[in-house]
This record gives structure tokens, sequence and C-alpha cells, in this order.
């Protein structure tokens, strides 16, 4: 099914109050502010003017155009009612009022989904925060606005959502969409990994969930989407306070964690265990898709590389024996304090040609499946060297990366950044990076 009328709309119809730090008027701003280049229609029944980033529209009283989506921000009493007027008129309607299943408002909600029906307009809401199609230039949310890239994110709860957007923005990831569904009484989490599963510029998919209503339905849809990418998933509501707090927020039905955990593993999907990890994760898939579990590690400093290597191990992956030719030709250029076991110990005063030539030497080895490279740079190497050597370095194998710490490592970073190498800050935390590549 597609829902392309959300995520890459060519107009849109925003209903709410547009007075200053209304939603409506935040939301509408984002979107003019976003570069949206279709359509925009405010609504409001009392009409006038509103000035936004720039640019002053009419409010029209009511709708009296076709157009792909409603956002809808207006009280829940009158939402149907609404629906069921501007039904013609749209394909989609994203319900951002709140007041509904969540609250023990059932009839309401059915009564929503009921006119929604009547005149085949899907459904995201009620109660979220709104969606993003960033390659749409599209960001009919009220969230902080976020870089194009190829993270999916799927969030139960809109202000997980929102805080995952700052962090993702934080961690440098790129997004292709954003959507909060809340009460799912329409459109659900199934129906949105189908979607991602088969969107071009979606490369890796995110989920937030704190339970589902048909646990058959999301299998067979998790299944799909793991087959064609891969799937992260975060879920809350594990322990049975959680699973009750999960109940009164969305009105899911949390169920048996054990139950989730099952399914996850079958469809082939990645769990994780905290925020931090979820984008880890997703930096990881949006640079490589799978890895193998044979590791070189090549660090400047004996510590780190040593707990990458105990992170590794204990995670099941494999400390990769190098070949013994490996062996003579690193031994050929390393200085003699350099280890040449793995880990692979460049010693601190490791520089651009030290790295470069070792990358290049251990990728060669058949041994190896992919290759973890640790840099703690001395205050007299600047870590851009050590970042353009791993960039310029000629290897064709999954390369992960841990450039540590802070400011020291601030420019080697960015410069990782630009070639679309992403930094994990510890050895744990890469070490997991390919832990998870493993996983696919």
């Amino acid at each position: 099914m597609s829902l392309d009328a959300f995520f890459y709309p060519e107009g849109v119809a925003v209903f709410g109050s547009f007075k200053e730090g209304a939603i409506a008027r935040e939301i509408l701003r984002n979107i003019v502010e976003g570069g949206f280049e279709g359509k925009v229609i405010p609504v409001n029944p009392k009409g006038g003017m509103v000035e936004v980033a720039g640019k002053t529209f009419e409010i029209r009283r009511r709708l009296d155009e076709p157009t792909d989506t409603a956002i809808i921000a207006v009280p829940a009493k009158i939402v149907p009612a609404l629906i069921d007027e501007i039904g013609p008129l749209i394909k989609g309607a994203v319900v951002i009022s709140a007041g509904f299943s969540e609250v023990g408002n059932d009839e309401l909600e059915r009564e929503l989904v009921e006119k929604a029906k009547k005149h085949g307009v899907r459904l995201i809401g009620p109660n979220c925060a709104g969606i993003f199609g960033v390659y749409g230039k599209f960001f009919g949310s009220f969230e902080i606005r976020v870089k194009l890239g190829g993270l999916a994110l799927i969030s139960q709860s809109g202000a997980f959502g929102g805080a995952a957007l700052a962090m993702g923005n934080d961690e440098g990831i790129g997004f292709s969409a954003f959507v909060s569904y809340g009460n799912a009484a329409d459109l659900n989490e199934s129906d949105f990994l189908e979607y991602f599963a088969d969107d071009e510029n979606t490369k890796a998919i995110a989920l937030y969930i704190e339970g589902v209503k048909d646990g058959r339905r999301f299998l067979k849809a998790l299944r799909y989407a793991s087959s064609k990418k891969p799937v992260i998933i975060l879920k809350a509501g594990k322990s049975v306070s959680g699973a009750k707090a999960a109940a009164s927020h969305t009105g899911s039905l949390a169920g048996s964690y054990e139950i989730y955990r099952a399914a996850f593993k079958q469809a082939g999907a990645i769990e994780v265990e905290e925020m931090e990890e979820l984008f880890d994760a997703a930096k990881a898939f949006e640079t490589y898709s799978k890895a193998g579990k044979r590791v070189a590690v090549i660090t400047n400093s004996g510590g780190p590389g040593v707990l990458a290597t105990d992170k590794l191990e204990r995670l099941g992956l494999k400390i990769a024996k190098l070949s013994e030719e490996t062996v003579r030709e690193l031994l050929s250029f390393l200085p003699p304090q350099c280890s040449v076991k793995n880990p692979i110990d460049l010693i601190a005063d490791a520089d651009y040609g030290r790295y470069k030539r070792t990358i290049e030497t251990v990728c060669k080895d058949g041994n190896v499946d992919s290759l973890l490279i640790i840099c703690v740079p001395p205050i007299f190497i600047p870590s851009e060297e050590i970042a353009r050597a791993v960039i310029e370095a000629s290897c064709n194998k999954p390369l992960i990366v841990n450039f540590m710490a802070g400011e020291l490592v601030g420019r080697g970073v960015e410069v990782l950044e630009e070639a679309g190498i992403k930094n994990f800050p510890t050895p744990e935390r890469v070490a997991k990076a390919l832990f998870w590549l493993s996983e696919r």
C-alpha cells in the first residue's frame, strides 16, 4: 500500500489555531521553513491572515479544494465531523489532537475511524506528533527538523520521536522519514514497516514500540521489512510496571516481552536496549548493510584495543587470525615495537602512512571480514591526518572507526563524517556496531 500522499505530498492543509505558540502555527512554520514546494493551505473557521517564516497566508474558513494530506490540531470532539466534511477532498489525515482512546474515549475514536473509512481516507494518529517526508521537503510536525539521509524512524510515542530526532541530529544521523503514529486508530507500525521497506530513499528502519494490537500482522510486516533492509527495534514496556505505563500512554497492548523478543528474532530484526544503541546501529547500517564475524583490530593505543577485543569476544565475534603472509608484510614496514598479532598495535606515534598501509595490508587478508580502527592521537599528530588515512586507504571491507576522545579528535571526526564515515566514541560502542552488522 502506498503512503506517498503522507511522505511525498503535493499539497497539505493545516487545521487549527494560528495564534503565536499554537501547535498548528508551529507545524505551518516547520513546513514553510523546511522548504516544502507544494501548496500549503491554513484552515480555521475564523479566517484572517497568518505570517510565518517571512510568508503571508490567507487562512481559509474551510477547505474548498482537493489536497493530499490534512494535518489536524483541533479539539478532539470536533475531529470526526471535520473528517466527514473534508473527506471527499483529501487522501490522508494526520490527527495531532489528543483526547481519544488513550484517555478512555474509545467511542470518539471509533467514530473518527468510521468517518475516515466512509470517504476512503487513511489516518495517522490520533494523539501523535506528526510526520516528516525528508526527501519531499515535508516537515509536517512540530518536532525539530533533521538532515537528509537513509533512516526512517517510526515511533509510537511522539515525545520519544522528538527526542530521538534531536539526538539523531547530534549523532550525525540522516533521515529519510519520521512518523509518530500515536493511538494507531487506522494506520499502524505494520503499515509503515511495509511502506518503508519499499521506499527507495530508506536504507534502514528504526522502530520504537510499546505494544501492537495485531501480533500476526506485525510479524508478517516485520519479516517482510527485515528481508529488504535492516530493521532496528527499541521495545518499551518490558517490565510489568512498564507494560502498565505503556497501556495508559497510547492504549496499546504491551503483552509479554518474551513473546516480542522471540518475534523480533524470528523475523530477523535487530533489537537494541537503549536510545544510544538505536543510533549506533543506525550509523552502522547507514554505511554498511552487513559484515562477517572475523574482525581485525588496528589501534595506536593498547588499552582501547584490549577493551574492543574483550567486547567483540563477549558478543560472539571472532578476533581474526592473520595469515602468515599478512604478518610478514606487516613486519616488513612496522617499527619493531609494534605488535602484529591481532589486535595490531601501531603504538602512539602512528602517522598517516603507518595507518594507511596497515589497513590496506590487513584488508587483503582472506581471514578478515571487517576492520575496527581505533585512534587515540597524541597531541603532536593531528587526528585529521589519521582520518585521511582511513578514508584514502584502499579497502573493500566494512571499516568501523573509534576516534577518541572529545576535542582531541573533533576535527578528525568532522573529516570522517564529510566522507560518510561515522565515528563511534568508545571501543565498546564500535564493537557493538560490528556485532549488529554481523547479525545481518
